[in-house]
């Protein structure tokens, strides 16, 4: 038996009987977490807008309502700064700052990071994260291209999604190499990844006494982040912050932390082929974003591609070295249009090999090498799955056509997520929720992949 569900004029999703039940049950989670123009990740963990958050649940929310995937976007774009960046959290005025850490008041942006631009009237972070934002809106609009022209939506996202991507080619590139440095370890997403324990050991932490962990309130202390990595990310936010979130200068006196992350540098790829076709659906030539995604394709191989690990690797700016360490951002190249194929079947191989199990003996995709000395199924971005990283890697799959492969794992995150409440993250092995549950892009993705694909290929 199918169902179907609509909304807002969206073409009707069908689904299973068995897909119908978790499309409800996702579709409660995105409603309870939506705050009237934003949805938020988690109300008790995470009560703020998220920057990729967003971008994630837009996808997801295409299916239900093109009017509230336009706003999600919309409303995050709302605060973007002056120079183009797009903050990692827009602050909701409404909820006290001692529900999260750091708040508004550590971050100070409307005036710490007024040279670069901040908004004056809305808070947020200083730093950003991976650049999904021009894949979502052009998803979004393709869900329902009627609402989206009347609305004026790409013709509004655009100029704010090229300055976004200037932000990043013009302005982070560190290393002086053609690719996107991230400066913190919660710009590429993954906060604590053993990837960054070379970098980080550079790093004083601040005091102890100096900040207060919410997040432990709301997790177990397994779970996440230890004091020490905290306190590093506090050092670096701090010091960011006190030198006006000026990104200019060379990496080895300006930016303590610098790194190349591959996962970053595709999701830009992949969102500039993306801007390509909102500039060519608004009438605009696109020959330079796909120039733009030519070159960063060519600099992400020539830079970061290791044949002997048969994946990416990311690159120390300041130590002038590859990270030898397995991170799960390593596969994601696997979303890169036009990537060479030969490259493409290595991560296959690597991705259901013996360090991340895809098909054998992990459920999902660990965000870290099964096998590597620093896995932890159970701690935030050392070992357990993600949702996020799985549908990233599904939408590759099913791109390069390894379409078999794609279903298994799309399969396999559907049940996953279903079972663990829609968790903010699982243990790999087990299923077995971590995190908070009734986590958005849990949902809002789950609500994608129940989609059936387009022809195939794509959802």
């Amino acid at each position: 038996m199918e169902h179907v569900v609509q909304q807002d004029g969206c073409p009707r999703v069908r689904f299973t009987e068995r897909g119908a039940v978790t499309a409800q049950h996702a579709r409660r989670v995105l409603s309870r977490n939506w705050t009237g123009s934003s949805t938020v990740p988690s109300h008790s963990l995470y009560p703020h807008q998220w920057s990729w958050d967003s971008a994630f649940i837009a996808i997801g929310l295409r299916h239900l309502s093109a009017l509230r995937a336009q706003r999600e976007l919309e409303t995050l774009l709302a605060a973007q700064w002056g120079d183009g960046r797009i903050p990692h959290i827009v602050f909701n005025p409404a909820i006290p700052h001692e529900a999260y850490f750091p708040s508004p008041d550590f971050w100070r942006s409307t005036t710490a990071g007024a040279a670069a631009g901040a908004p004056t009237r809305t808070e947020t972070s200083g730093i950003v994260q991976p650049p999904v934002h021009a894949l979502a809106a052009w998803l979004v609009h393709r869900a329902d291209p009627g609402a989206s022209w009347r609305r004026g939506f790409l013709p509004r996202l655009y100029p704010r999604l090229a300055a976004w991507h200037r932000y990043l080619t013009e302005r982070r590139d560190l290393g002086g190499h053609g690719l996107v440095s991230v400066i913190h370890p919660w710009e590429p997403g993954m906060d604590n990844s053993p990837c960054w324990d070379g970098p980080l050991a550079r790093i004083t932490p601040a005091a102890a006494h100096s900040f207060r962990r919410a997040d432990l309130g709301h997790g177990a202390a397994i779970d996440r982040p230890t004091d020490l990595d905290y306190g590093r990310y506090v050092r670096l936010a701090a010091d960011y912050r006190d030198r006006g979130y000026h990104d200019h200068g060379q990496a080895e006196t300006a930016h303590p932390f610098a790194v190349e992350d591959p996962g970053v540098n595709s999701l830009l790829i992949a969102s500039e082929h993306a801007l390509a076709g909102i500039a060519l659906a608004l009438g605009r030539d696109p020959a330079g974003h796909l120039d733009r995604a030519r070159r960063l394709t060519e600099a992400l191989i020539r830079r970061m591609w290791h044949p002997d690990m048969g994946q990416f690797l990311c690159h120390d700016v300041r130590a002038g070295a590859p990270i030898r360490e397995r991170g799960v951002a390593g596969l994601l190249p696997l979303i890169v249009p036009g990537l060479p194929g030969d490259i493409a079947a290595a991560l296959l191989r690597t991705a259901t090999g013996e360090h991340f199990g895809l098909g054998g003996s992990a459920r999902l995709v660990p965000s870290y090498d099964l096998r590597g000395p620093a896995f932890d199924p159970h701690r935030y971005w050392r070992g357990p799955a993600w949702f996020n990283v799985n549908w990233l890697l599904e939408r590759g799959l099913r791109q390069h056509g390894h379409l078999e492969r794609a279903d298994e794992l799309r399969s396999a995150a559907l049940t996953a997520a279903a079972a663990s409440g829609f968790a903010e993250y699982v243990d790999p092995y087990t299923g077995e929720a971590r995190g908070t549950r009734d986590f958005s892009w849990t949902a809002a993705l789950t609500l994608d992949l129940l989609a059936e694909p387009e022809g195939g290929t794509h959802r």
